[in-house]
């Protein structure tokens, strides 16, 4: 597989939006997201998605050219009207006025609603965290769980991501992680592979477990820890879709599919200023002392470095090339 320098990688995403109709502002956004993803090897939130997202730039599910609204209703809350647009430009935009609103108020909260899918939801929150803020950040996505017992799709993947800052403009802690127990992307891309799925990612469409990629892709994924995970997905569905306006689950479309109505998915953040308790990083480093008590152990996240390139497979890149054209 070649070895891709992230700023390449970068570079052809936004030269591939641009050329389906993104915004240069909006492809640089995007674009960042993209590369970012890469070089944390969170493959599945990177090029993995880039065909998808000049598809729909062509077909109009995503519009390339939105310019999102923001406003401040109330002093510690501030809503973004992606305007079925990307969910980074729409961040982008609503960030600045959410960190000033939870300086003033101690707290506050960043509604982003009508937006096209955010992939990862960490790229989010580890900008809040190093804005100095604690960040707090989950969305909904395409239905592909039932409730545990049950064999109806209700809600997303959903993912959940916490960041907090280390004091200094890094990240101290960062985890990102669906509410299942295993991301949507990895089953796709075992089928795509025709390889088999580890028993307890999912259940079949008669709700019965398999380790069949393609019959997952028909069934259900399984919440993490059953109904404690089941929980969270259902948390973040109601603050998700509920606080921004956008639609539940159950009325996304696939988020790969080309064609179809625009995905309307919202995301929720909370953002905290530590400095409403001054012992907070005292605290912060009491508990990662203790974290890093045993050879091996660490704070989530902690010790992460971005790679300057990564390896991309050969059809992969190919792909990306040809749609710069």
């Amino acid at each position: 597989m070649p070895q891709i320098p992230i700023p390449e990688i970068y570079d052809t995403a936004r030269a591939a939006l641009i050329r389906h109709g993104a915004a240069d502002w909006i492809a640089t956004e995007v674009a960042n997201a993209t590369a970012e993803s890469e070089a944390l090897g969170n493959r599945i939130c990177g090029l993995y998605y880039l065909e998808s997202y000049c598809q729909q730039l062509t077909t109009g599910r995503v519009s390339g050219t939105a310019d999102p609204v923001v406003t401040r209703p109330r002093p510690g809350s501030v809503h973004v009207d992606g305007r079925l647009g990307f969910a980074q430009p729409a961040f982008a935009r609503g960030l600045p006025e959410a960190i000033a609103a939870a300086r003033e108020s101690g707290t506050a909260l960043l509604a982003v609603g009508h937006t096209h899918t955010c992939t990862s939801v960490g790229y989010f929150t580890g900008q809040i965290a190093r804005a100095g803020l604690i960040g707090l950040g989950m969305t909904n996505a395409s239905p592909i769980v039932a409730p545990p017992g049950g064999k109806t799709r209700v809600i997303g993947t959903n993912p959940i991501a916490f960041s907090v800052p280390d004091g200094q403009g890094g990240v101290a802690m960062q985890f990102d992680q669906s509410t299942t127990t295993v991301a949507l992307g990895k089953i796709t891309m075992a089928n795509a592979a025709g390889e088999p799925i580890p028993e307890g990612w999912a259940v079949d469409a008669e709700g019965k477990p398999t380790t069949d990629p393609k019959a997952a892709l028909q069934g259900s994924l399984v919440s993490m820890g059953g109904y404690k995970g089941w929980g969270f997905g259902l948390m973040a569905e109601l603050l998700a879709a509920g606080l921004t306006g956008s639609v539940t689950s159950q009325n996304v479309k696939p988020l790969k599919a080309p064609e179809g109505p625009p995905h309307d998915l919202g995301q929720f953040y909370l953002l905290i200023d530590p400095a409403n308790a001054p012992g907070f990083f005292d605290t912060l480093a009491e508990v990662a002392a203790a974290v890093a008590q045993d050879e091996g152990a660490r704070m989530p996240g902690q010790g992460r470095q971005p790679a300057e390139a990564v390896e991309v497979p050969q059809a992969l890149w190919d792909l990306c090339r040809g749609l710069v054209g």
